[in-house]
């Protein structure tokens, strides 16, 4: 690599550390505002929801409507769109996005669950919301999936895009954050903070383990590397001079 290149990957990943630092820092601030029942933060969690929630009433065309709307956040949503996406690059045997892929697609429920473990919000109290809910609040579930989604697709696309269809993939990936995270408000089934706090783990969680993992700087994967074939057959190589 070239010295210029080497100083540009360099600022990349000094800017992927700082989004990821940003974002984590993001998470915990709300998640104090949560354990501690901040007042601001809970007033205006409360107010937004009041403004925005859908009402227990809705007609049952909107209720579905928010149903499809808000299912790109689910686990088997991710699932049935990065799996194939995980087998894919076990099969072509390209192990450095493999490494780094597949934890970040698994393991960002199980860490959702356990912070909503740790900060133990309740939901909110709409009868047609977040009363239908056992589960915890705080971060949504649904944000840091669809956030993962979206950064993990994005930077295994981002090296083979153009200038425009980076900005078209990333401005199409923000639309679909925005529009999962604003459901699960209309929904009633998530304040504000849970939003956001999920978007926030979903990027930093993305960034961290690309950054760790060997995914950062985004880059193309290799070419295909064949599985070896049975004992005895011949490896294919370049042609040879003369007759065999």
């Amino acid at each position: 690599m070239d010295p210029a290149a080497e100083a540009r990957a360099a600022r990349t990943r000094r800017r992927a550390i700082a989004v990821a630092v940003v974002a984590v820092v993001v998470v915990a601030l709300l998640g104090a505002g949560v354990r501690a029942d901040f007042a601001p933060q809970m007033d205006l969690d409360a107010a937004v929801s009041e403004a925005v929630y859908a009402g227990d009433d809705r007609a049952a065309f909107l209720g579905g409507l928010l149903e499809v709307l808000t299912a790109p956040g689910s686990w088997v949503f991710r699932l049935a769109v990065l799996l194939p996406v995980v087998i894919w690059l076990f099969l072509t045997r390209a192990w450095p996005s493999f490494v780094w892929v597949l934890p970040a697609v698994l393991l960002v429920g199980p860490l959702t669950t356990l912070l909503k473990e740790f900060f133990g919000r309740v939901r909110p109290d709409f009868e047609g919301g977040g009363a239908r809910y056992e589960s915890l609040s705080y971060p949504s579930g649904h944000s840091s999936g669809i956030a993962t989604l979206v950064t993990v697709s994005l930077l295994l696309a981002w090296p083979y895009l153009s200038r425009a269809g980076r900005r078209w993939a990333a401005a199409g990936g923000a639309l679909l954050v925005l529009v999962v995270g604003l459901t699960r408000m209309w929904l009633g089934v998530h304040f504000l903070s849970d939003v956001v706090g999920g978007w926030a783990l979903g990027l930093a969680w993305s960034l961290a383990v690309a950054l760790v993992l060997g995914g950062w700087p985004p880059h193309r994967l290799p070419p295909r590397v064949p599985f070896p074939g049975p004992p005895g057959a011949e490896v294919a190589g370049p042609p040879r001079d003369g007759p065999p």
